[in-house]
């Protein structure tokens, strides 16, 4: 570790100990003395997005955050709900570092449900490509006909 102060190579860990997920560390510089903390934590693998036209992405969270702020624009949804759906989508980690356009937007769906059927059919316009009023139509029928 290079010591931020003085720029030499050599320090040493003066103490070591978890905090917050992560490990915080207390060091000190073998040329100059001076101490200073360094945290460390897990990298985890990217999560990689394999698109319709089978081209591969990086996940983007604020992208996904972006779309769904435009579905539930002016609708009762917090932003803390929009980014438990985009937590829920990376937690998909557990599947393997790839995740489908199809199963985010599956997970986007099921989650807006619950929460806003309003911004589930504006979400749903977009990811499923309506193209016609009968899409639109055919959509709040199959809700309403849920909720009843």
């Amino acid at each position: 570790m290079k010591c931020p102060f003085c720029g030499y190579e050599d320090t040493k860990v003066v103490d070591s100990r978890s905090a917050d997920g992560k490990k915080r560390r207390r060091r000190e510089c073998t040329n100059c003395g001076k101490r200073f903390t360094t945290y460390e934590s897990v990298e985890m693998p990217a999560l990689l997005v394999l698109k319709r036209d089978n081209s591969v992405e990086l996940f983007d969270r604020s992208k996904l955050i972006k779309s769904i702020s435009t579905a539930v624009k002016k609708r009762p949804v917090s932003a803390d709900d929009i980014n438990n759906i985009v937590d829920i989508v990376e937690g998909c980690y557990s599947n393997g570092n790839q995740i489908t356009s199809a199963e985010i937007g599956d997970i986007v769906l099921k989650k807006l449900k619950e929460i806003d059927q309003v911004a589930y059919v504006r979400f749903a316009s977009v990811y499923k490509d309506f193209n016609d009023v009968e899409s639109f139509i055919k959509a709040i029928s199959e809700l309403k006909n849920e909720t009843e």
